[in-house]
């Protein structure tokens, strides 16, 4: 005998039909198969068990006072939407156009009185099978809508860690060196300036064999903190460009603006007023700045602009003086001090 856990499990067929005898010979019928059985004396009967519970089809009489079964199969369909279970409308009528207006409704098949019992079997059968293959489809429909966000996720992860520095949160250097080319070309083609400030930290190597690298890393995130709150515009991009480099790209902007925010950086990293015992120049952590600006043109190319700025650091440091590119203006600090190294 099954217990009554199993029976639970069994699939739940509504019966609808204003006949209470037709209803008996239907439910023995059905619960011989294996299924269990609820009633519903009509349309209305019908929809209020359908909010209550969830049968897995619906044996429904076409013909019955009040509401009938073909508005009961429209409401049905209106009111659960996808959740509607598999109906098989009873009808006496062998007619074209009632059999059209059952499917109009959203019947899922028919099946006409006299009832041929064993047409009635396969047919229940068959769609109690369809509601089951359905779940199944849409669960795995979710399923996989739930792994595509997943992936998309995952993705947008991949591409955050390619694409910023995971000690400082600014952009890293492929991300850099692959909007600056953008911008290069789209300047290029407006005639517009776009100027490179590049920040090395003085002596940083010396500060982490002397602090040790935990407060190297702690000196790099206030570092790139500061360059970040100097950044004037949400365009302005500012990337570790590797060890105690950062690098700012500012589009549409002059050598004259570049400047000013390079002091702006300047000044306020000294103001932090970070204790550097191995610097050769402070006591505190300082910056070598170089500025470059220039409207982008065929006679040089981003790398090479960029190439230019590296070097005039390197230069400054050195306190030496070279000419450059007539159509580049290249300015750079040593310490707290300002080299010209071309106009």
């Amino acid at each position: 005998m099954a217990s009554p856990d199993s029976q639970n499990n069994l699939p739940l067929i509504l019966i609808v039909d204003n006949e209470k005898t037709f209803r008996l010979v239907l439910q023995r019928v059905i619960e011989k198969e294996g299924y269990r059985v609820v009633e519903a004396c009509n349309g209305q009967h019908c929809l209020d068990i359908c909010q209550q519970q969830s049968p897995d089809m619906v044996l429904l009489d076409a013909m019955m006072p009040g509401i009938d079964g073909f508005a009961c199969c429209a409401q049905m369909r209106a009111t659960l939407g996808n959740d509607c279970p598999p109906v098989l409308m009873i009808t006496s009528l062998n007619d074209k156009e009632s059999i059209h207006k059952a499917f109009e409704v959203g019947a899922t098949d028919y099946i006409t009185k006299p009832i041929d019992w064993e047409v009635l079997r396969q047919r229940v059968h068959r769609l109690v099978a369809y509601k089951g293959a359905i779940a199944e489809l849409r669960h795995q429909i979710q399923r996989e809508c739930q792994i595509t966000v997943q992936l998309e996720v995952a993705n947008r992860d991949l591409q955050s860690l390619a694409s910023f520095d995971p000690l400082t949160q600014l952009a890293n250097r492929r991300y850099f060196d692959e909007y600056l080319q953008r911008e290069w070309k789209r300047l290029e083609k407006v005639q517009l300036p776009l100027s490179l400030i590049l920040c090395d930290i003085d002596f940083f190597q010396s500060y982490n064999d002397t602090y040790g690298f935990q407060a190297g890393n702690e000196c790099l995130c206030k570092v790139a903190h500061i360059i970040s709150t100097c950044k004037r515009r949400p365009i302005d991009i500012i990337a570790r460009y590797g060890g105690g480099k950062f690098a700012l790209i500012l589009s549409k902007t002059d050598a004259e603006e570049a400047f000013q925010v390079a002091e702006t950086i300047r000044a306020s990293v000294k103001a932090l007023e970070l204790v550097n015992a191995a610097s050769k120049v402070s006591d505190f952590v300082t910056l070598s700045i170089g500025v470059a600006s220039v409207i982008p043109s065929p006679k040089l190319s981003a790398s090479g602009l960029m190439t230019i700025v590296n070097s005039s650091i390197g230069r400054a440091k050195q306190r030496a003086k070279q000419e450059g590119l007539d159509d580049a203006k290249r300015l750079s600090f040593w310490g707290d001090r300002v080299v010209v190294l071309s106009v």
